[in-house]
């Protein structure tokens, strides 16, 4: 139950349809304007449904879970979008498919709602395609172990989910701020809003090559520059630790996303793993105590 403006209950489809059709055909049909015919299916009377209420006990949101390990159709009345009872429905799904020892949950997400999904460890797989009208994108996560990265639009999702579920710091292992992941714009704005809305929020950044992104004018020394407060560079200089191959990023609350192989995206994540998150923080002191400190950053001026 959220405690300030709203709560989270479950709901039975045949006794609390009423409600559910208010939130989804205002939506879906009228909002979106997908066919009535096609928003409710033969899935619906055998799904678990959860519902969205005001402080008055009005329908505001709603979202299920399907036999088929699918969460759907996510929908908030758009005068409550943005004060999180779309991320409120999903944790309760996500509690729901956990207590069920279920592996793993996918979904369909609206291609416009990625970013959404990615913040709660959703990792995109397969082509986007259309459906209602609508272009998707077919995303899984794992609910016990990691969950597989396998090209840049996963990483890209990984990279958001750590970032945005950091409590106050993140640390970060490159080998040259890679390009086409930490230049993104989702990942910047991630970082971007990690830093400056979080009270003493802490980005540590260790590169084994600090003069290619410099040369580069990479954004993400930009940002750092901007936030020199937040955001520290270092840079490996021991031979032993610029032989390391992989790449890694970790938060302090239990997220982390690693690769193999430094150069390349496929690798592992996960947001609920707090083991191997310390472990690879550990391993991040190790490299950062030996590491120079990158103070031509400061002055780059761009």
């Amino acid at each position: 139950m959220n405690e300030r403006r709203f709560r989270i209950e479950p709901i039975e489809y045949a006794s609390g349809l009423a409600d559910l059709r208010a939130v989804r055909e205002a939506v879906f049909v009228q909002e979106q304007q997908v066919p009535l015919e096609e928003e409710w299916d033969a899935l619906d009377p055998l799904c678990t449904h959860v519902i969205a209420r005001d402080g008055s006990g009005r329908p505001i949101g709603t979202a299920r879970l399907t036999p088929e390990r699918k969460i759907g159709r996510m929908a908030v009345l758009a005068p409550w979008r943005g004060q999180g009872v779309g991320d409120a429905l999903l944790e309760a799904l996500l509690a729901e498919a956990a207590r069920l020892k279920w592996t793993e949950v996918s979904l369909n997400a609206q291609v416009s709602a990625e970013t959404f999904y990615a913040r709660h460890g959703f990792i995109p797989h397969g082509p986007r395609f259309s459906e209602a009208g609508i272009e998707h994108q077919a995303m899984r996560r794992s609910l016990h172990g990691p969950t597989s990265v396998l090209d840049a639009a996963g990483a890209i999702a990984a990279v958001v989910a750590v970032a945005t579920q950091a409590r106050r710091s993140l640390c970060i292992y490159s080998r040259q701020l890679d390009p086409g992941l930490l230049d993104a714009p989702p990942v910047l704005e991630a970082l971007r809003r990690f830093a400056t809305h979080t009270r003493g929020a802490e980005v540590h950044v260790l590169l084994q090559d600090a003069l290619s992104p410099q040369h580069a004018l990479a954004p993400l020394l930009n940002l750092g520059q901007r936030l020199p407060s937040t955001f520290v560079f270092r840079e490996v200089v021991e031979p032993v630790d610029r032989a390391y191959p992989s790449a890694f990023m970790a938060n302090d609350l239990g997220g982390y996303y690693f690769r193999g192989l430094g150069h390349r995206y496929d690798g592992e994540t996960g947001v609920d793993s707090p083991a191997r998150a310390r472990q690879l923080r550990e391993e991040f002191g190790r490299f950062w105590e030996r590491a120079r400190p990158c103070s031509e950053f400061r002055a780059l001026g761009i």
